[in-house]
């Protein structure tokens, strides 16, 4: 069963809701048949991104986050603390303090690449710690070189794709498949093409989605009426 996730690794809500995903995974019976497949999302595709982490701890994501939706500092430095604490009720260490702006085109075609080297679920990852704990500057190329080494990648291969436009295209029709099927906002998944889920939602709805999908992909088979009674064993019934 397939899970297609579109998401963007500056997004806080993202690794939210990889964590509460992750958690109903663990509790679903039919884990082993999920493959899970990151798509790529621009929250902001028009951000500049900053040469390096920042010297130290400051409230520039407030500020970032007070202009873009026109509120007072003060509303937007609640909202980030309200956000770190929800991260923190799923076991992850925000840093707000500490985040760079970043570009994510790059990250999301390294993302690409470790989808096609079998480790873009680890590469997914270190990218979202890497931002929200951490303070690495994804927008930087180096960065990324390093941190999808760190995850799997071979550096070289990691370095040769970010220096060209390679799965340039890739990310766009992520992006505008997305849109296609009605995404207006990050976290948003879809199972087996049959159910979408928008949001960083419960753990327990992703749960629930997980198996009403799983039941329709295997539906019961009945065993017909009149069956011969020797078909049965100490097994069950043959169908």
């Amino acid at each position: 069963m397939l899970v297609e996730v579109w998401s963007d690794v500056v997004c806080p809500w993202c690794y939210v809701g990889k964590r509460r995903f992750e958690a109903a995974l663990s509790r679903f019976e039919h884990r082993d048949a999920v493959e899970v497949r990151w798509r790529s999302f621009q929250l902001d595709p028009t951000t500049v991104s900053a040469p390096g982490r920042a010297d130290g701890p400051g409230d520039g994501h407030a500020r970032s986050l007070a202009a873009k939706f026109g509120m007072p500092l003060a509303e937007a430095t609640r909202l980030v603390d309200d956000m770190t604490a929800t991260a923190a009720a799923e076991g992850l260490d925000f840093h707000p303090e500490l985040q760079v702006a970043a570009n994510t085109v790059d990250a999301h075609r390294l993302l690409h690449l470790a989808a096609d080297r079998g480790v873009q679920g680890a590469v997914k990852e270190r990218l979202l710690r890497g931002n929200f704990t951490e303070g690495e500057a994804l927008g930087d190329r180096d960065t990324l070189v390093r941190l999808g080494a760190e995850a799997g990648l071979d550096a070289d291969e990691a370095r040769t794709v970010l220096a060209g436009d390679r799965y340039l295209a890739e990310v766009r029709a992520d992006i505008a498949e997305a849109a296609a099927l009605g995404a207006r906002g990050v976290p948003f998944f879809v199972v087996d093409r049959r159910y979408g889920v928008a949001g960083a939602q419960p753990a327990e709805q992703f749960l629930a989605v997980l198996e009403q999908a799983w039941s329709e992909r295997t539906p019961v088979v009945l065993t017909p009426a009149g069956v011969d009674a020797d078909a049965c064993g100490p097994d069950g019934c043959a169908i």
